[in-house]
């Protein structure tokens, strides 16, 4: 799991990185929680939660946590401060030989890169706007997006980067009138195919405990849970 928490920064990295007591404060720039939560980075955490609070203000973020396995005191002491907890999440990972031995359907889905305008509008319609999409914009790893076509019509896209021989798989969305028509399958096959012949071995994701139709398609592709981590917000 440990490995997959660290692609998750390498591959949907925030704007900049800050050391606050015993957490990691993520400077976000509206790009989502994920790059905007602090995590635990040393032994005096729990009781340097004010620290964290303060360095997140000072970016005009309001304060955001993300718990890891181990994380029991620190949780234990943002919850007794009132901090709820936030989308719990499950993250999952699978050997690429695994989501290979099937190929995508023949003019379904194209890595691309830079996206295509279409790609960002697709995005956008799914909430993941410009501010989400700089975030990809500025990983530095190899990386690709995969544009997804149903009855000769743009509809769907996801983003992929690789790190090391670990791929995280990132903003998977398909437009809603296209739905039910394998096409998010095709699309992670596609990305699966991409980043086997980018040199990589694994393929790694998150997703939230409540998006129960995204987890099934995982499961039915041969992914497995390996961890979870929640957010806690004031």
């Amino acid at each position: 799991m440990t490995d997959l928490l660290a692609a998750l920064d390498s591959t949907w990295p925030a704007a900049s990185m800050h050391r606050a007591g015993g957490w990691l404060v993520r400077e976000g720039r509206g790009g989502g929680k994920r790059v905007s939560a602090a995590t635990v980075a040393g032994e005096d955490a729990s009781a340097t939660i004010d620290m964290a609070i303060e360095a997140q203000a000072a970016l005009g973020q309001p304060p955001l946590f993300s718990l890891r396995d181990g994380d029991v005191a620190e949780d234990e002491e943002l919850a007794r401060r009132g901090f709820r907890i936030v989308d719990p999440t499950v993250l999952y990972e699978a050997p690429l030989d695994a989501l290979t031995a099937e190929p995508p359907r023949h003019m379904t889905s194209f890595p691309i890169w830079p996206p295509l305008a279409i790609m960002a509008d697709l995005w956008a319609e799914s909430g993941i706007g410009a501010a989400r999409q700089a975030v990809m914009a500025r990983c530095t790893l190899p990386k690709t997006a995969i544009l997804g076509r149903v009855e000769d019509r743009a509809a769907g896209v996801l983003y992929i980067a690789i790190d090391g021989d670990l791929a995280m798989l990132h903003a998977l969305h398909v437009a809603p009138d296209f739905r039910r028509k394998a096409l998010a399958r095709n699309q992670m096959r596609a990305a699966a195919a991409w980043a086997r012949d980018a040199g990589a071995l694994r393929l790694g994701l998150a997703v939230t405990e409540a998006n129960v139709p995204a987890r099934a398609l995982y499961e039915r592709l041969g992914m497995g849970p390996v961890g979870r981590y929640h957010y806690r917000a004031g």
